[in-house]
């Protein structure tokens, strides 16, 4: 495990490690999930990359800090849901050797994390994410509290991995993103991603209009106050692809609650190491009341 990150809530819910996403609550319907889910610091720099048509590579962010939510040991697994409720996102990954002319990286280990859509992250459930919304115990899931919304993807032969997830909400003082590590050299073991090194940590971003359309929705509706956009947050730089902003397509142009698919590249220098450990580098402070993560 990259690490040594310790989880100090008390467990609420562990009867579902890894569910498959059907209890929705929330008002969300599971047909939405099922159509969505079809698919055919100072730190040390690291480079994510997109491929352009002709097939070259270009810079497409440095690593950023982990953030105050990491913690060691998600499940791999394609669905992190664990019966969160919020707005489908299929999130389709592809890794590849910057260094090597943007070629695929078979078996590299994309981690991912993010907050549900209240705010709340697995394993800091007492953390107020700011603004006026419910405890996390309210959502009426039946998620564990040390894992949802939390999970690694193993790379296949095109350098592609596949996620079945929600949209995030939002915290003080935090626009919407996604966490994540690209991890190589490691391996499965115990229902986890073992050894290896980070080769890059990074965030993922969601243009302003679909997220404000998300927000309106059950159950993220239930969380008010002062949301932060793409421009006034601390750690997206502006660029657009080129700073991790998701492209994404809806399920139904006309109904955000079906869903959405969303797509990036990520280049990565195979032999890097960049675990975005640390203090500086952008990566966000918690928000009030949120356990700091063990040394």
């Amino acid at each position: 495990m990259t690490g040594n990150h310790r989880n100090t809530s008390i467990t609420r819910r562990r009867a579902l490690a890894v569910a498959g996403g059907t209890v929705v609550a929330g008002g969300l319907a599971a047909a939405g999930y099922r159509s969505a889910f079809a698919d055919t610091a100072t730190t040390t720099t690291a480079t994510a990359t997109s491929s352009t048509s002709t097939g070259t590579c270009m810079q497409l962010m440095s690593s950023v800090t982990e953030g105050p939510y990491y913690l060691d040991g998600a499940l791999v697994r394609k669905n992190i849901t664990e019966g969160k409720s919020g707005v489908p996102l299929t999130l389709r990954l592809t890794v590849v050797d910057a260094t090597d002319g943007c070629t695929p990286v078979p078996g590299a280990a994309v981690e991912i994390w993010h907050c549900d859509a209240w705010g709340y992250y697995s394993g800091y459930t007492t953390a107020n994410p700011g603004g006026s919304v419910p405890a996390e115990s309210e959502d009426g899931s039946t998620a564990d509290d040390n894992t949802y919304l939390r999970g690694y993807q193993v790379a296949n032969a095109n350098g592609v991995v596949k996620f079945e997830t929600i949209i995030p909400g939002w915290y003080t003082p935090r626009t919407c993103h996604i966490h994540l590590k690209v991890h190589t050299g490691g391996e499965k073991e115990d229902g986890t991603y073992e050894g290896g090194k980070v080769n890059f940590t990074g965030q993922l971003f969601f243009p302003d209009e679909v997220a404000e359309s998300v927000f309106t929705l059950e159950p993220y509706s239930k969380h008010t106050g002062s949301y932060t956009k793409l421009d006034d947050d601390m750690v997206y730089d502006g660029g657009g692809a080129t700073g991790g902003l998701l492209t994404l397509e809806p399920v139904h142009k006309k109904d955000a609650s079906k869903g959405y698919k969303g797509f990036l590249t990520l280049g990565i220098d195979p032999d890097a190491e960049n675990t975005g450990a640390g203090s500086g580098g952008g990566g966000g402070t918690p928000p009030s009341g949120a356990p700091a993560p063990s040394p």
